[in-house]
């Protein structure tokens, strides 16, 4: 909490001109296509980056489609965890997100400017109509970014259960999963302190309609989960052995 509040002090000529901004562009939205929308999102995370001494190290963006839509499906640490995979991804994306955080300060402009989806969680037809114009959007060529955990309270490194309705989204546009592991997530927003800190995000290959069309959604939900542990599993091992060999 020490360094959101540190960043949102340092950024905040910056915070009110590009929520300005945000909001010309929601009200001129013919004038200002996904790509440009896109970039300027990717400018603001890289100047909370900047201000908040956070560095992120990304890894698979060849392994991504190259064209058409697609979900990633990632596991869920905190509240920087959208920022990273955005600020990785090199075309533009977008993120579905529970309706109450979204209308957060700062939070509420931003989730315009990608033009992302809120989901309201206590209304059942409301969430599945919004679900169904991920279905089309994702059909269309849009890529989104789901946390299948849906909370992310202490989870840290630890990944929790999956929710299998929310792989939804890919099943029915029949479009390719990708699984994405991010690491030390947490420690941005989540560590009482303003010193450097590193996360990871990993693209995963990606799990095509015709590996996952005769398997269940809790199946699809264990697998997707079982890969992202085990890269995971596999980086923080790694860590303690640099760790181990540094401290010799």
């Amino acid at each position: 909490m020490l360094r959101l509040c540190y960043v949102v002090v340092v950024s905040l000529p910056f915070i009110i001109y590009y929520i300005g901004k945000a909001y010309f562009i929601e009200k001129h939205e013919g004038s200002f296509p996904e790509e440009r929308r896109y970039k300027m999102a990717q400018r603001c995370i890289r100047i909370m980056m900047r201000h908040g001494r956070i560095e992120t190290e990304s890894f698979g963006q060849e392994l991504l489609p190259a064209e058409g839509g697609y979900v990633m499906y990632s596991n869920h640490q905190g509240k920087y965890d959208t920022l990273g995979i955005m600020y990785s991804h090199p075309t533009p994306c977008t993120i579905v997100m529970d309706y109450d955080r979204s209308q957060l300060p700062i939070v509420d402009p931003f989730i315009d400017l990608v033009k992302g989806k809120r989901l309201d969680k206590t209304d059942m037809k409301s969430q599945m109509k919004t679900i169904l114009e991920i279905v089309e959007e994702v059909k269309a060529g849009r890529r989104y970014i789901v946390f299948p955990e849906g909370g992310y309270d202490h989870n840290k490194n630890d990944v929790q259960t999956f929710m299998p309705g929310s792989f939804k989204c890919a099943t029915k546009a029949k479009a390719p999963i990708v699984p994405v592991a991010i690491i030390d997530s947490y420690k941005p927003f989540g560590l009482n302190s303003i010193r450097k800190v590193k996360t990871q995000v990993h693209f995963l290959a990606p799990i095509f309609f015709d590996e996952y069309k005769g398997m269940t959604t809790p199946q699809i939900a264990d697998m997707v989960k079982e890969r992202i542990v085990a890269v995971i599993e596999g980086q923080l091992k790694l860590q303690n052995r640099e760790t181990a060999l540094a401290g010799r």
